[in-house]
């Protein structure tokens, strides 16, 4: 009997054994499909970001193609272009959001949430693109030196964006420095607040340029008025709402920074002004 009871404890030890060796070879299975896929969404990330990139360029350069809407569906257009306009603030706008930021980083390597962030703006845009009704009433339509002059303010808006970009951080801005260091299994490092270029004069160069963008163009139509007026509500809330964040992020020293400096240069009130 104790021999057959010796024998049994064997046989359940060695099964118990298997058990574990069996998951964990699940556990590394699961990790490495994990890695697998992290790494397939951040390139994909990257490529996506510059597909939308270009895509932006030609859609604010225009003129865009008029898709010859009827005048009795003017009115319809015009809503549904405003709630376009308005859906690329609000997934951008909800991921920053302190709860949900918290609900995807229990979910999500916090290391994926650049590209999560990046990935939502470029959706959001690439639906604007392939859904927005161009108008044929024009507002502006400028010619000869003025044109010119247009659009090489156009252009230098796009050179200050990526300018600004890079004083803050482009590989931050599109998740691409933190999926980096995860892929090579390397923490990223704090990312610091320095004041230099741009941001000796203003507090948000990025918003100011991305402005230019919209504003600078020497066909304005009925549609880009639209899109213009929107996208310039949520630019300035946005600068309002980025000085709240990085106040409780960074705290005394930002807010001593924004004292001094303005949000915009030559604004001195009002929310983006400079803090009290």
């Amino acid at each position: 009997m104790e021999r057959i009871q010796s024998v049994e404890g064997s046989a359940l030890g060695d099964a118990g054994m298997s058990g574990v060796l069996v998951e964990s070879q699940s556990d590394a299975s699961r990790v490495w499909l994990g890695r697998l896929v992290g790494i397939g969404f951040g390139v994909l990330t990257q490529v996506l970001f510059l597909w939308t990139a270009y895509h932006l360029f030609w859609f604010l350069r225009g003129p865009l193609p008029v898709d010859g809407v009827f005048p009795e569906h003017a009115r319809f257009v015009a809503w549904a272009d405003t709630l376009l306009a308005l859906f690329f603030a609000w997934p951008h706008s909800l991921l920053l959001f302190p709860p949900v930021q918290k609900w995807i980083k229990q979910r999500v390597e916090p290391a994926m949430m650049g590209c999560i962030h990046c990935v939502a703006t470029c959706v959001s845009l690439l639906v604007l693109f392939a859904f927005w009704t161009s108008s044929s009433r024009v507002v502006w339509q400028l010619s000869g030196w003025a044109e010119t002059a247009m659009l090489a303010a156009f252009y230098g808006s796009w050179i200050s964006l990526l300018y600004s970009l890079w004083l803050t951080g482009m590989g931050y801005q599109t998740g691409l420095l933190p999926w980096l260091y995860w892929v090579r299994r390397e923490r990223a490092p704090r990312r610091e607040f320095v004041q230099r270029g741009a941001f000796r004069v203003m507090r948000h160069p990025v918003y100011l340029s991305f402005l230019g963008l919209i504003w600078f163009t020497p066909r304005m139509t009925l549609d880009h008025v639209i899109l213009t007026a929107v996208w310039t509500a949520y630019i300035y809330a946005g600068s309002y709402l980025k000085d709240r964040r990085l106040l409780r992020i960074i705290g005394e020293p930002y807010r001593e920074y924004a004292r001094r400096v303005p949000g915009f240069p030559l604004i001195g009130l009002g929310i983006i002004g400079k803090l009290p």
